[in-house]
């Protein structure tokens, strides 16, 4: 039998690519949520064909992206998923010191688009597979790849529904965005959405026989910030979350053509952001209910053409965890941690729970705060840690 690997080592076997290497070839693909990732598909597909792994390939309707479903050990027994998206968010705009879809080292620090967010994790768990293949393995690892996860979370749903096809039914699932290797056990619940107010231009001079689209959508705006302005007074609170209660907001906000014409059209963004005791998608239906009860019928009374329409943006619900189920104990050991946590950031790990019925935990290298922006970067030391982790992990699993 193969002796087990030593956790404290983080050094790469002869012949086995490192967490950096397999970095730099991933951070290459340019996986923004508008292009195709089979690039990078095929990539890791044929990366963990040839050390062994089983490979499904999930792809979604258009046929031009695809998420990943890669199992080493035996299918047939529970184990645990490690889980990562390929998609990353753009660069148009941001004022790189390098080249964000190249791999730059300086001081111990690799820049480049998705090295937080949330390359850096897939790059450690490719780069361990030989290792998981050699193990030999009690207990399976299976390796989730998704897609879409940074323009709602779409492409891990198919993936859970290929999961229970197979009759999979994991352990638990570490899904590893960028939390510093703290151990995450709640996030936040979100449902956006996108409504179109329909008004009725004319010349400003006579504003009073038009529809002024910007100005009921401003009504509707400003029913969304005092209902978010309760929920911080008086709503429900959960002190794990830096902001401990939930939140909704406005973010973007479209319409008129010019100062003389009263506006026929304006679309408004918005969202909330839940904590367990809040339902996200009830709170945005309320406001929504205003917009559809109160607000269209007083603009078709004024005009017959005018009204409104609603667009589903995003919808995923949040994670909730005890700290002391057996998955957050194994957690906690493994990363040598204490402490847990809650964030506000949405992740896949929520949908792994409720569609999945498998319990979750956040964990992964890296640092939220660095994520969509110019010059994100990840720290050499902080994939060393998630080797490291990584490693405890394979070892839990490993026969005898």
């Amino acid at each position: 039998m193969t002796a087990p690997a030593d956790p404290r080592s983080d050094a790469p076997r002869p012949g086995q690519p490192s967490p950096r290497e397999l970095l730099s070839a991933l951070v290459g693909f340019e996986t923004v949520s508008s292009a195709s990732n089979l690039p990078l598909v095929d990539f890791v597909e044929d990366y963990a064909r040839r050390h062994g792994a089983a490979v499904a390939r999930v792809p979604d309707e258009t046929g031009g992206k695809a998420a990943l479903w890669i199992t080493v050990g035996p299918a047939d027994r529970p184990g645990y998923v490690l889980s990562g998206h390929s998609d990353v968010v753009p660069v148009e705009g941001q004022d790189w010191s390098h080249d964000p879809f190249r791999l730059t080292e300086v001081d111990g620090r690799l820049y480049g688009r998705g090295t937080s967010d949330m390359k850096g994790f897939l790059a450690v768990c490719l780069a361990l597979l030989p290792e998981m293949a050699a193990a030999p393995l009690a207990r399976p690892l299976h390796l989730a790849v998704s897609y879409d996860e940074e323009v709602g979370c779409l492409g891990v749903r198919p993936l859970i529904a290929h999961m229970r096809r197979a009759g999979v039914a994991p352990l638990g699932c570490f899904v590893g965005e960028p939390t510093g290797m703290a151990v995450v056990i709640g996030h936040k619940g979100k449902y956006a959405a996108q409504v179109t107010f329909r008004g009725k231009a004319c010349h400003s001079a006579l504003a009073p026989s038009g529809v002024n689209a910007v100005e009921y959508a401003a009504r509707f705006i400003e029913h969304v910030r005092v209902t978010a302005e309760g929920l911080a007074r008086e709503g429900a609170r959960d002190g794990l979350y830096d902001v401990p209660h939930t939140t909704g907001l406005t973010a973007l906000v479209q319409g008129g053509t010019a100062l003389n014409i009263v506006p026929d059209r304006c679309t408004v963004g918005f969202e909330f952001r839940a904590v367990a005791a809040d339902d996200p998608r009830a709170l945005a239906e309320g406001a929504l209910a205003y917009a559809r009860d109160v607000l269209a019928p007083e603009m078709r009374a004024r005009d017959p053409a005018c009204g409104l329409e609603v667009a589903p943006l995003i919808d995923y619900p949040g994670l909730e965890i005890a700290p002391d189920t057996p998955l957050v104990t194994l957690a906690k050991r493994l990363a040598g941690r204490n402490g847990h946590a809650k964030v506000s950031y949405g992740t896949e790990a929520g949908l792994f729970q409720a569609l999945g019925n498998v319990p979750s935990v956040v964990i992964g290298p890296g640092d939220i705060a660095r994520a969509h922006k110019a010059d994100e970067y990840i720290e050499a030391a902080e994939l060393d840690a998630c080797a490291q982790f990584v490693r405890r992990l394979i070892a839990e699993c490993r026969e005898g």
